[in-house]
């Protein structure tokens, strides 16, 4: 089958587009994606792992219009352009949309053509768009409004062939709130593929530079919902019970202002490495540097509903974790026994349960192995992607 996936950024990276894209290629199917660029220096054309690439122009005021693709019409007009045009010269048979933003554009451009679609959300957009700096303030806050990107996720799930999503909790909670039936709705969890662990080149630096420390390691984006205030204010408690103790952070976000300043508040900056973002190359080494592992996500309906892909990343080295109460993460963490579960913003709690992982290295041990064995035999990529190779086999 001829694939059209559509992506509404750069690509790469984008791990998930990438590792459905190549698991569809691996199991015969020809993929053809179309993303965008906003660099001419970037080609038209490449073919990365065997997905045919497709690259169409760009610019920054599309791009900030993006935001506005379910209030004015503008963004969704001209991808429709873009995508029709790409469907005809790939001659694609099927439409595969990677989240929301872009659906609108997806449908309108399909109205000519009638492919069928699988819309793939890989968030629950709605609400995570509800933390976005821009939509707290002016001009934001008036005029996006994620009660009608809801509105337009449900018209989206109901005009759809096929729905895939990432976890139980997320099915369940489409399947209640739209009432579309349970055979058009397809679990395809994220995680990570072996080579991850296994083929990982360790940077000596970076361990060189931690041997001595008990790390506490956060990877990934930084955005204050992902919890690492909670983190921040918990670490100046732990130091005092744990003298070689080290926040290492790793990765980014526009809000980075805030934890910075709180660190410097704190008078913690001596604690507390912020890291920026990495390659993804060196994650490996930084986990492999650290004691527990951690995802404090604040409670939330998307957080409730979605795995943050970094716990798989820590359990595939070993490392025991400790998590918020966050549904879906919790259920997992304590179905595996791969770590501890704090209640989400409770700073004491979160220093409790890292002082019981501290002074229990046999404990931190055993989670780590659950964890690495939950990994190894039960939800690496190639035991997830099976419910997306059986859609396609089948639609």
């Amino acid at each position: 089958m001829r694939i059209g996936m559509i992506l509404d950024k750069n690509f790469p990276p984008d791990p998930r587009v990438e590792n459905e894209a190549v698991s569809l290629v691996n199991s015969g199917h020809d993929v053809f994606l179309f993303c965008l660029k906003y660099d001419e220096k970037e080609s038209d054309f490449e073919v990365i792992n065997g997905i045919q690439v497709s690259r169409f122009t760009s610019n920054l005021l599309e791009y900030k219009l993006s935001a506005l693709a379910y209030t004015v019409p503008f963004y969704t007009n001209r991808m429709a352009k873009k995508i029709e045009l790409f469907v005809k010269q790939q001659n694609v048979e099927i439409l595969h949309i990677h989240d929301i933003r872009i659906a609108d554009a997806v449908f309108k451009a399909n109205k000519k053509i009638g492919l069928k679609t699988v819309l793939d959300l890989h968030d629950n957009m709605p609400e995570v768009m509800k933390f976005y700096p821009h939509l707290q303030k002016f001009p934001g806050k008036y005029i996006i409004s994620p009660t009608k990107w809801k509105k337009k996720e449900e018209e989206f799930i109901a005009k759809a062939t096929k729905i895939i999503t990432v976890s139980p909790e997320f099915v369940s909670e489409v399947v209640q709130r739209t009432k579309i039936s349970n055979d058009k709705i397809v679990l395809v969890p994220n995680t990570i593929r072996k080579s991850f662990y296994q083929d990982a080149v360790m940077d000596t630096e970076i361990l060189k530079r931690y041997k001595d420390s008990f790390v506490i390691l956060y990877l990934g984006d930084t955005h204050l919902r992902r919890g690492l205030q909670t983190a921040i204010s918990a670490i100046k408690i732990i130091a005092d019970k744990i003298e070689n103790v080290k926040l290492v952070i790793v990765g980014t976000n526009t809000t980075d202002i805030v934890l910075k300043k709180q660190v410097q508040d704190l008078g913690v900056e001596d604690l507390v490495d912020f890291e920026g973002w990495q390659n993804v190359a060196l994650f490996p080494s930084y986990i492999k540097a650290s004691s527990v592992c951690i995802s404090p996500l604040h409670r939330s309906m998307q957080h409730d509903v979605a795995y943050a892909n970094k716990i798989f990343q820590y359990m595939s080295f070993s490392k025991p974790l400790l998590v918020s109460n966050a549904t879906a993460q919790k259920t997992l963490v304590n179905r595996v026994g791969a770590g501890l579960v704090h209640k989400d913003r409770d700073v004491d709690d979160f220093v409790e349960k890292t002082l019981e992982l501290y002074k229990n290295e046999a404990l931190r041990t055993k989670m780590g192995q659950k964890g690495k064995a939950f990994i190894d035999n039960e939800f690496n990529w190639d035991q997830a992607c099976k419910g997306l190779i059986d859609l396609y086999n089948t639609i």
